[in-house]
């Protein structure tokens, strides 16, 4: 049964803007500046100013919330699966129903505001209206196109998108836009997350959609308010005439309201009178949602990397560079705590150039026939397959870039910055650059060491929910441990992992021993840094 919210004492005062507030979406478009994000990373982050928005979604989204009490983070997010790179939890689902222009997009930020959790995703049913035919589109200009009827949205796409989501894997949402009553090209890729708030009109319409929903919480809000903000939002941001807002209105928005929306109450586990205004309602969501995610918390276990597979053999996906007196003697130069910078770049550069030629010989090529200058036939070899693109796990992984460059032409990069969760001791997600198509490609991950695999581990989770095939991944790295051999084999058996050396122990610090020290730093010259940033062998970024 619902159960509707007695009217709260506390007044406040109204907000404009109901239905049109930011999204917290997260983008992997390369509008973000990887500089950007770790300064927003950090606590001295400038506020956001207030933005207009006419599209479902923004072109750039914010990786921030600002609140009064705190900064919530939403441009990363962590491990959806466990040691054995499987998902071993779903983010919690709110569902918020209401009319148009109830409020509901206020409710939503309002609840992220006092859920006070880093990793959300608000998801908006605007962004799932079917493409228009051209007549139907010379019927929405006259405004004669019922919008607020189920037909007009696209209830599969919306469930495979929420369902995916709801797994933590990403997905594309179309934008659309309400001026031109289209999509547009460009879809935004969007992450999972702790809690997705998924807001509509209809979002109680669909049997599919009511299975995917943890809870329902339908926003009523008066008529007449709901007339006068439509009213506001169409003719200030969708470049409506007060007419056609009128007439569409009367003959479409109230009709549906009553016959799709209203009765859909009757599914609602929470009513909320007034929408953000009902503070009493929203306490009562947030301490639901608070006690549900207790309930779903399992934290990333580093221990249990470094226990669940000892004493096992090195497996057979791994392939470690021939020891022979070059290498040894790079080896040598660049473990040595004495090497002075330039000598440890120039010798890590020329390993890295073996490690990637080393490497490439594990692609699959097929038979090709060539004519040479002499007239003559030669018979050779060609990569079997579209393309290869290499992709850094940011920073020390960017260093073998120049290498893989000079080895493979016109080869495209892609870029994943990996942080540890300082309270957690969880690798979370926090910038990404990937080449369009890269699901067609043979990918070539990169990171100057691997020690727990970590971050390793989540890079390749990112590679595969962009439908990249296991194995066409190639983990490459100079130096790892055992431990991080094992965890990423474990987990993922179909990746080629490549190196040029496996070390057997790691300290209480999660540090490779003997191994190399911090190589970013060796690398590029800096010191012990701040904070803000901690990489996979536990040193700061």
């Amino acid at each position: 049964m619902a159960m509707t919210m007695s009217q709260s004492d506390v007044q406040v005062q109204q907000k404009e803007g109901v239905e049109d507030e930011q999204s917290m979406f997260r983008s992997d478009s390369g509008e973000d500046s990887l500089d950007g994000l770790m300064r927003q990373r950090c606590p001295l982050t400038p506020s956001l100013s207030p933005r207009k928005r006419t599209t479902s979604q923004s072109k750039t989204e914010p990786p921030l919330l600002r609140t009064n009490k705190r900064t919530i983070y939403t441009a990363g997010r962590p491990p959806w699966y466990n040691v054995t790179g499987t998902t071993f939890k779903e983010a919690f689902v709110i569902g918020l129903c209401g009319g148009s222009a109830s409020g509901k997009t206020t409710v939503a930020n309002k609840i992220i505001e006092a859920l006070d959790v880093p990793w959300v995703v608000l998801l908006s049913m605007d962004s799932f209206y079917k493409v228009l035919s051209k007549e139907e589109q010379e019927l929405a200009a006259r405004n004669e196109y019922n919008f607020d009827h189920p037909d007009a949205f696209d209830f599969e796409l919306l469930v495979t998108v929420l369902r995916k989501l709801k797994k933590g894997k990403s997905i594309k949402v179309p934008v659309y836009d309400f001026t031109s009553h289209n999509r547009r090209k460009e879809w935004k890729t969007v992450y999972g997350a702790n809690v997705v708030i998924f807001e509509g009109i209809l979002a109680f319409a669909n049997k599919e959609l009511l299975k995917l929903l943890d809870m329902k919480v339908f926003v009523d809000t008066d008529s007449d308010i709901r007339l006068i903000r439509r009213l506001k939002r169409d003719i200030t941001n969708r470049g409506r005439d007060i007419a056609g807002v009128i007439k569409q209105y009367n003959k479409f928005v109230k009709p549906a309201f009553e016959q799709y929306i209203e009765p859909t109450v009757q599914v609602a586990d929470i009513v909320v009178p007034r929408g953000g205004e009902n503070f009493v309602a929203l306490d009562l969501i947030v301490q639901h949602v608070h006690s549900q995610l207790e309930k779903r918390k399992l934290r990333w276990d580093i221990s249990a990397l470094a226990s669940a597979h000892q004493g096992q053999p090195l497996p057979k996906t791994l392939s470690v560079m021939e020891s022979t007196p070059q290498v040894r003697g790079m080896h040598t130069i660049i473990r040595n705590k004495e090497t002075s910078r330039d000598e440890f770049i120039f010798y890590s550069k020329r390993l890295m150039r073996l490690l990637i030629e080393h490497a490439l010989s594990f692609l699959p090529l097929k038979p090709v026939s060539v004519e040479t200058p002499q007239g003559t036939v030669y018979e050779g070899k060609r990569l079997s397959g579209k393309r290869i693109t290499g992709v850094s796990i940011l920073r020390a992984g960017e260093t073998m870039e120049q290498a893989l460059m000079a080895v493979c032409k016109d080869i495209r990069l892609g870029k994943i910055l990996i942080q540890t969760n300082h309270d957690t001791g969880e690798p979370e997600l926090h910038y990404l650059r990937l080449p369009k198509d890269i699901s067609e490609d043979y990918v070539i991950l990169m990171d100057s060491t691997v020690s727990t695999g970590a971050a390793a581990l989540m890079a390749v989770r990112v590679l595969l929910d962009h439908d990249v095939q296991e194995d066409k991944i190639f983990l490459l790295s100079l130096l790892m441990a055992e431990m991080g051999v094992h965890s990423v084999a474990y987990a993922f058996p179909k990746v080629r992992i490549i190196t040029t050396a496996v070390d057997k122990n790691v300290n209480d610090e999660f540090h490779i021993i003997p191994g190399i020290g911090n190589f970013g730093d060796r690398y590029f010259g800096t010191d012990a840094p701040s904070d803000c940033y901690e990489s996979d062998e536990g040193m700061d970024y």
